[in-house]
């Protein structure tokens, strides 16, 4: 048996991690957040079943978070009272916290006013996350990454990782629910992603009917 161990690395699309948390704290029967460390332990577990060992020579070396955010002009001119805007600093803040502690590097990228759409996105993140990880897979020489992401714009950064020889374990997400007004909100990951992927896993099929021996593995993945 080879017990060289396994290096992992994880990539997170900020704003995909957060509409799913926010799903299963508001919308989902569960009503709990999606917890990192509950995560981690997940991803080793699966990469381990995936690569045929025991999880215990799998090691995620590096998480990465990727999402946009507001400047203190825009939060300025978005929350003119001050009470508001200290809320959403400490929330802000709080996160920082989670992701020091869990060992996790933070990019952010400033949020863009589009005139067209008259909304602030996020415009270019997609862009330094491919690279990003591109480039550390190549200096670090990873055997598997981990991508928390649902667009099809990552689909180059799977094929490239995959010309190197490195597989890549996507985590996807497919559910919908309705607002009180009836507006339906839909979140997929695209197939194509999916299709690229050496371990395509399909999250809320196995949140939702868990088989028995990956029941409390599902359970550790929700905290508060």
């Amino acid at each position: 048996m080879n017990n060289r161990t396994l290096k992992i690395a994880t990539f997170l699309d900020g704003n995909f991690f957060m509409t799913i948390t926010e799903y299963y704290k508001f919308q989902h029967p569960r009503q709990q957040y999606l917890s990192f460390s509950g995560l981690t332990e997940f991803i080793k577990e699966e990469v381990a079943k995936s690569e045929g060992v025991d999880s215990c020579y799998c090691k995620i070396v590096e998480t990465h978070w990727f999402r946009g955010r507001y400047n203190t002009s825009q939060l300025n001119q978005m929350m003119p009272e001050e009470a508001k805007r200290l809320k959403w600093l400490t929330n802000e803040r709080y996160r920082d916290d989670l992701f020091m502690y869990n060992g996790i590097v933070q990019h952010v990228y400033p949020l863009q006013f589009d005139h067209k759409s008259g909304r602030t996105v996020e415009k270019g993140i997609d862009v330094w996350f491919a690279l990003e990880a591109f480039e550390l897979a190549i200096l670090k020489k990873f055997d598997v990454v981990c991508l928390m992401a649902g667009d099809t714009d990552y689909v180059p950064l799977v094929r490239k990782l995959n010309g190197l020889g490195i597989r890549v374990m996507v985590l996807g997400w497919d559910f919908n629910y309705t607002l009180q007004d009836g507006k339906v909100v839909t979140t997929r990951t695209s197939q194509a992603l999916l299709d690229e992927a050496s371990y395509p896993v399909l999250m809320d099929d196995i949140i939702n009917n868990p088989r028995e021996q990956e029941t409390e593995l599902v359970s550790g993945l929700f905290g508060a």
